[in-house]
């Protein structure tokens, strides 16, 4: 077993969670996270004494975070599994591929894809790195009766360890520890149904990596989750324990893949954690805030215009804001005399301005991409915009390569707990029973045109095909540009119109499968 000589223990597995919360310290993960966190909200005076003085604060870092991170996750994403072999793209390979197409889009959905990958970016922008988690969990519903559905939710960095600290990448790693924080109350009820026989034993703990106290809410204690690979190429086994106690032995998941995707930021070399775009930017809203402080300081104490008066002709004199001050006789054009205030130098909002356009302009974040330009040429402002987002290209593709490995976790999920489910198939074309994995089918069609068939997904790993996984087809190309050119190529004769049904975005046209139906029957009764 790798990492651990014989089974682990709750004793070994904590001793290597230890050395997580080492390496992280060597490294100052959890003080930088915390300042980066802090700064991205808004508390960047936080630990400075103020002593009355003003704190301004001019978020701008939050704005361009925001702005990467939207335009990089911007583009629809979707996942595509195609046989390897083309000349068995309308074989049963070929129908395989569209069950799993199928799942695919289901998979998403259910886990919010989009939305999950814009928290992805997020983390991996203000912290160094994102992670995923994806796991079964036996309650949600599933189709034909059946329960069971592949979760996918997102890990802080500081709460995954790998065991070769100095290899980023996900599956190559001798074992994976993935910390939570659960009630201690709901531990123990889940401990006692696992069957733990120290349940009772199982107490609340304090968390090393919170710095804030308020963070630290009611009764928690610290869960340990062990993955690892149990010999060269086989299966994936993990255990959960506690300090001390073992909730749950060891046991098969049934997985080839590590259920774990990791993205870090900007890499480092030697180290799987990464190093965050807030933290090389920190430094320059520190400026841009103490300049605003500064100058309020000696716009509060000195924009006013005082007056000096002759205590000796005018007893007291106090108009409030600038006061007045009272001398004892000289020369003060009779009575008194206004002192001019001192004025601002104009450098100071000029360097304020070119720290925050440099800093922005280097992210990509310029004024033309932010939408500050007056767009007065529309192809200038499209092209500035597309340049503009070329720095942004390299940790796109990165997110891409992610959303390939989390589709290939989700291939492997389908195949060690799908077993058989009822999917629907379209029987146009070819008969059902071609399908790979298909019991011989009533050929009944439901409501929506198409063939309900019970689908052996256990066969997947048998059938003698590659699943090739592309994410982000929209973002390589635009479907609107795709349709508008369909429709010319319709327009001048050059396809029929199946091809063009065939070939269109599902969205584009209601109940198309149905649309091809009524067409091909049309066609063929003439």
């Amino acid at each position: 077993m790798s990492g651990i000589k014989g089974k682990p223990t709750a004793e070994s597995v904590w001793r290597e969670y230890g050395k997580m919360l080492d390496y992280n310290a060597s490294i100052q993960l959890d003080d930088t996270v915390r300042v980066n966190e802090n700064f991205f909200v808004g508390r960047q005076w936080e630990g400075v004494e103020s002593n009355g003085l003003p704190t301004p604060v001019f978020n701008f870092l939050k704005r361009v975070t925001l702005f990467t991170v939207a335009s990089i996750t911007s583009e629809r994403i979707k996942l595509r599994a195609t046989p390897v072999d083309a000349a068995s793209g309308s074989g049963k390979l070929a129908r395989a591929a569209d069950v799993v197409n199928a799942e695919f889009d289901a998979l998403f959905e259910h886990n919010k894809i989009g939305a999950l990958a814009r928290e992805f970016m997020r983390n991996a922008a203000v912290d160094g790195d994102a992670a995923t988690y994806t796991y079964w969990d036996s309650e949600v519903p599933a189709p034909g009766g059946r329960r069971g559905a592949v979760v996918t939710e997102i890990v802080p960095n500081t709460r995954v360890g790998f065991g070769n600290t100095a290899d980023r990448r996900v599956q190559s790693q001798p074992y994976i520890l993935i910390k939570r924080r659960e009630l201690t109350e709901k531990l123990r009820e889940r401990a006692k149904k696992l069957g733990c026989r120290q349940w009772e034993d199982i107490k609340p703990d304090t968390d090393e990596q919170y710095m804030d106290p308020y963070k630290e809410s009611g009764d928690k204690t610290t869960v340990i989750l062990r993955l690892w690979r149990e010999g060269e190429g086989g299966n994936i086994w993990a255990c959960e324990c506690c300090r001390g106690i073992m909730l749950r032995p060891a046991w098969d998941m049934g997985l080839r893949l590590y259920p774990v995707t990791w993205l870090c930021w900007d890499y480092v070399q030697d180290s799987y954690h990464g190093q965050a775009m807030l933290t090389g930017l920190i430094p320059n809203q520190i400026y841009i805030n103490k300049l605003f402080a500064m100058t309020m300081i000696s716009l509060m104490t000195t924009a006013y215009p005082k007056i000096v008066y002759d205590r000796t002709r005018v007893p007291k004199w106090d108009n409030g804001i600038g006061r007045a001050i009272g001398v004892n006789g000289g020369d003060v054009n009779g009575v008194a005399r206004i002192l001019d205030p001192a004025q601002v130098s104009p450098q100071i909002a000029q360097f304020i301005e070119l720290t925050q356009e440099l800093t922005q302009g280097n992210l990509g974040a310029t004024s033309v991409a932010l939408g500050d330009a007056k767009p007065d040429n529309t192809s200038a402002i499209i092209a500035l915009q597309r340049a503009a987002a070329t720095p942004n290209e390299l940790t796109r593709q990165n997110l891409y390569r992610s959303i390939e490995e989390l589709g290939a976790i989700y291939l492997d999920f389908m195949a060690g707990y799908y077993g058989v489910r009822l999917v629907e198939v379209d029987p146009a074309g070819e008969a059902g029973e071609e399908l790979a994995g298909f019991a011989a089918p009533a050929l009944e069609l439901n409501p929506r045109g198409m063939i309900t068939l019970p689908y052996d997904f256990a066969g997947l790993r048998e059938i003698p095909m590659q699943l090739k996984l592309e994410a982000g087809a929209s973002a390589y190309w635009s479907e609107i540009a795709s349709a508008q050119t369909l429709d010319n190529l319709l327009a001048a004769g050059q396809i029929d119109i199946i091809e063009y049904l065939e070939r269109v975005p599902d969205e584009y046209v209601t109940d198309r499968d149905g649309l091809i139906k009524s067409v091909k029957a049309r066609l063929g009764a003439k």
